[in-house]
């Protein structure tokens, strides 16, 4: 019977390409996004990957739209918290609605995810939690102390989670993305990107979104069962953890 996972942040960029990932494994998928219709509707006819819109932000939308998805998918044995947002500013000039946005939707929607399935999987004995932080929740990152507060925060929930769960055959891990070639990225100035940041990272060049959607598919697969509590840098050296 194939497993079924759902992907926060799932139609655009890095949980795209984990999307199409898992349905590729043999997955059956939910996409989940809050925004872009028209990009969920696109990303839906390219991948046929079914796409469930809520905000990962609110509890009570969390708990219908899992309800929704395993009434149409089935049981969720696999949970990948992807969705994030930045709102960039020093913290001298950030505002408390710029901090709160983003440790509602990059921290606190893995407390509104994974209570939703966390029983189901204890009690089949069966479960795999992948969040996606960053190298700035590692590392700090000026202009983000809201965002790195969160992915650091998303880093420590995991680990209380991989030892809630481990006897359970539930593991829970955390994927830290360095620089990715994303919408977001590429918007960066070339000579910014070519001056500022590539000669951050070793290899020398961004990351692609497939490269971290296969540490999410090799995490979510039964070869990774041993693998619990663990935070895995996808950075290209730029940051050595």
């Amino acid at each position: 019977m194939a497993r079924v996972a759902i992907v926060t942040g799932g139609t655009r960029g890095i949980g795209a390409a984990i999307s199409k990932a898992l349905k590729a494994d043999g997955f059956k998928v939910a996409a989940v996004y809050r925004g872009d219709d028209a990009a969920a509707a696109a990303f839906k006819a390219e991948t046929g990957v079914a796409v469930h819109k809520w905000d990962v932000s609110d509890f009570a939308a969390c708990a219908a739209g899992v309800k929704a998805v395993e009434a149409e998918l089935g049981a969720v044995d696999t949970l990948v918290n992807n969705a994030g947002i930045t709102r960039d500013t020093m913290l001298h000039k950030m505002t408390f609605e710029q901090w709160k946005a983003v440790i509602d939707v990059n921290l606190n929607s893995l407390f509104n995810m994974t209570r939703q399935v966390i029983e189901g999987m204890r009690e089949r004995g069966f479960g795999r939690v992948i969040s996606i932080s960053s190298i700035n929740g590692q590392k700090g990152q000026m202009g983000q102390a809201n965002y790195s507060a969160s992915k650091a925060g998303d880093i420590g929930f995991t680990k209380a989670v991989a030892l809630e769960n481990a006897r359970k055959g539930v593991t829970a891990n955390v994927i830290c993305p360095g620089y990715i070639e994303t919408d977001m990225v590429k918007a960066v100035p070339k000579d910014v990107l070519e001056k500022s940041i590539l000669p951050l990272i070793p290899v020398g060049r961004l990351g692609q979104p497939e490269e971290i959607a296969r540490c999410v598919a090799f995490l979510a697969s039964d070869a990774a069962g041993f693998i619990t509590g663990a935070t895995l840098s996808a950075n290209g050296g730029q940051y050595l953890a």
